[in-house]
């Protein structure tokens, strides 16, 4: 097989698979976030052990996402050595301002929330899971950033053959940044949603004796969609005036991409309307009597994870051949690899994500199936603990 293929295919597989963890990580923390923010304000010990239970799932969905992106930053190196030269000093100042500042800071708070429980102000306690919260969105501002400066590359002049920054500013505004990191807002905030719903709809199907626990988590979760699916398809739409004019016939010119394109819009539009007919069934109960629907909820969990991957297909392959727009090919960037040994990293780096994969999906549903703990007052907890 051609080696450009092959560290396309791989790059392609390995940022889809870590894009499902920031999604779910985005949504989660911010649920998280709102419920201890009510707790705190009332008092109300159910609030407090939804915190805890949500909790756990985000903090181990969190743990294997910084793995699949540890494994996923090695192929800036291994396979696109072209781009660090050409490009480096601009595209990786917003990834060393994400590393440094977002993550790092992120990861402060999140232990720090960990271990806070039962020996924290509740206050200070809450201000971290906000501080967490916050920072994440942050990370992901930068990253953004970063593909931004790959569809519209601005800030930055030509010396000697590469380019350098010099306008960090112009890389913040650029208008490819904007509408899109509002898109990833809006789809973590429907995947977070639509996951809490489907974990609640899998408790009631089973005849859970929590029930007013998952009766909150279940509107927290409808709420969120319904707001949030609005928001999602919003940002999406908005983002056409501006690829249109940045990447004229970006959609048009790469057969395959309707497709993808239109799926996603669908999955959007059903996980809306679908919000909005249960927000009325929610005033008296009637949608946790109904099994049907339950079982939909449950069924729904994959749907915004598939349409943010079409989401990305769109947005990467229709740069093709650009790797930097309109100034570096994705041929250009590639490193000097055989065939043979893109072959073995493909398969080395798919295996390790299939290992975090199953090991995520094993521990998340573990978690989610046995429910919340019956303890009133939190204990201070360990991450492992929280995981296990």
């Amino acid at each position: 097989m051609d080696p450009l293929d092959l560290a396309r295919a791989q790059f392609a597989t390995t940022t889809s698979f870590h894009f499902l963890f920031v999604l779910l990580t985005l949504g989660l923390v911010t649920l998280v976030a709102v419920m201890q923010t009510r707790f705190t304000l009332t008092g109300t010990p159910v609030l407090q052990r939804m915190a805890r239970f949500w909790g756990r799932i985000y903090v181990v969905n969190y743990a294997l996402g910084i793995a699949t992106g540890i494994v996923m930053e090695f192929q800036f190196g291994l396979n696109w050595s072209g781009l660090s030269t050409y490009a480096g000093d601009v595209f990786g100042a917003p990834l060393a301002i994400e590393t440094l500042v977002a993550f790092f800071l992120e990861s402060t708070f999140l232990g720090l929330w960990i271990f806070g429980w039962g020996r924290l102000n509740r206050w200070a306690h809450l201000a971290l899971i906000w501080a967490v919260t916050i920072t994440a969105y942050a990370s992901a501002f930068w990253i953004m950033v970063a593909n931004g400066f790959l569809q519209h590359p601005v800030g930055y002049r030509e010396e000697g053959g590469v380019l350098r920054l010099t306008d960090i500013a112009a890389l913040v505004e650029n208008p490819t940044v904007t509408a899109a990191f509002l898109h990833v807002v809006g789809a973590a905030m429907t995947v977070g949603g639509v996951f809490v719903v489907g974990v609640s709809a899998y408790h009631f199907i089973r005849r859970t004796q929590e029930i007013e626990f998952f009766r909150r988590s279940l509107r927290i979760g409808v709420v969120t969609t319904a707001i949030a699916t609005p928001f999602l398809v919003g940002a999406g739409i908005a983002q056409f005036p501006v690829i249109n004019q940045l990447q004229p016939g970006k959609v048009k010119s790469m057969p395959g991409l309707g497709m993808p394109l239109s799926f996603m819009m669908l999955i959007g539009v059903v996980l809306m309307l679908a919000s909005w007919i249960t927000l009325p069934l929610l005033a008296r109960d009637a949608v946790v009597r109904m099994r049907f629907p339950l079982y939909l909820m449950v069924l729904g969990i994959p749907l915004p994870f598939i349409a943010s991957i079409g989401g990305w297909v769109v947005r990467e392959v229709g740069r093709q051949p650009w790797l930097v727009y309109g100034l570096m090919t994705t041929e250009d960037a590639m490193s000097a690899v055989s065939a043979t040994s893109m072959l073995v990293s493909f398969l080395a780096f798919t295996g390790v994500f299939a290992v975090l994969g199953v090991a995520d999906w094993v521990l998340i549903t573990r978690i989610a199936r046995r429910g919340p703990e019956v303890e009133s007052m939190p204990q201070p907890v360990s991450a492992l603990a929280m995981a296990l």
